[in-house]
């Protein structure tokens, strides 16, 4: 098994060096988030063994239950699941990043409890199903940033978005075009201090992310193998 996680993530680091290639990219412009939700800490440590650092994961529970106190130096965890607000403060406490940042009230719990910089990703619903969650729109999401861009503590690092699920390119290539938009629109109208990420792109559809200009993209199954 661990001989095959090795195999699969140079596969990958191969694949994403040929889209980036293809798309006009350099390989080094695309960063590897390993998604590690319901996989075992020995196997996220056989990745990380590896060279990957960055890992996401969905569920605080999960995480406070799998993931040591002390966990390997250098090991980065970043939530990339919905976080109901009650949970916020365990959450800054186990993450070093959250990825998933949907509401302004959600951001504004955060902030409450920080006394450190800390880096989140805003997200946008850019697909039309119930299941997603996210700002609503650019506008909304711009109404919570003039907020957020007060803080002392909330950094915003970039955005971040889920693609329809049902693998119509053209929906999917809609999607992540309208965040690589407001992405721009972000950096024009409040230019956040380190604002560089644009998370978007999961094993079925990281091509098309790279195309449409992701520069981070979660890739879970292909990396860990097909999940229970």
């Amino acid at each position: 098994m661990m001989i095959e996680l090795r195999e699969h993530y140079q596969e990958i680091q191969e694949t994403l060096a040929e889209a980036a290639r293809k798309a006009g990219r350099e390989p080094e412009a695309i960063r590897l988030m390993a998604v590690s939700k319901t996989r075992t800490y020995q196997e996220m440590l056989e990745i990380f063994s590896c060279g990957q650092l960055l890992f996401g994961e969905n569920r605080v529970q999960e995480v406070q239950e799998k993931v040591p106190q002390l966990r390997r130096e250098g090991m980065r965890l970043h939530l990339i699941g919905h976080l109901q607000s009650n949970k916020a403060k365990k959450a800054i406490e186990l993450f070093d990043g959250i990825d998933s940042v949907d509401s302004l009230k959600l951001a504004n719990k955060l902030d409450g409890y920080l006394t450190r910089p800390f880096p989140i990703l805003l997200e946008l619903k850019t697909a039309e199903e119930d299941s997603k969650s996210g700002f609503s729109s650019q506008d909304v999401l711009f109404s919570a940033l003039d907020t957020i861009m007060k803080s002392s503590y909330l950094q915003v690092r970039g955005l971040m978005t889920i693609g329809p699920l049902d693998g119509d390119e053209k929906k999917v290539r809609v999607a992540f075009s309208r965040l690589r938009n407001t992405f721009d629109a972000v950096q024009t109208r409040f230019a956040p201090p380190g604002f560089d990420t644009l998370s978007m792109g999961m094993s079925g559809d990281y091509r098309l992310a790279i195309e449409e200009g992701s520069n981070l993209v979660r890739i879970g199954t292909k990396l860990f193998g097909n999940r229970g």
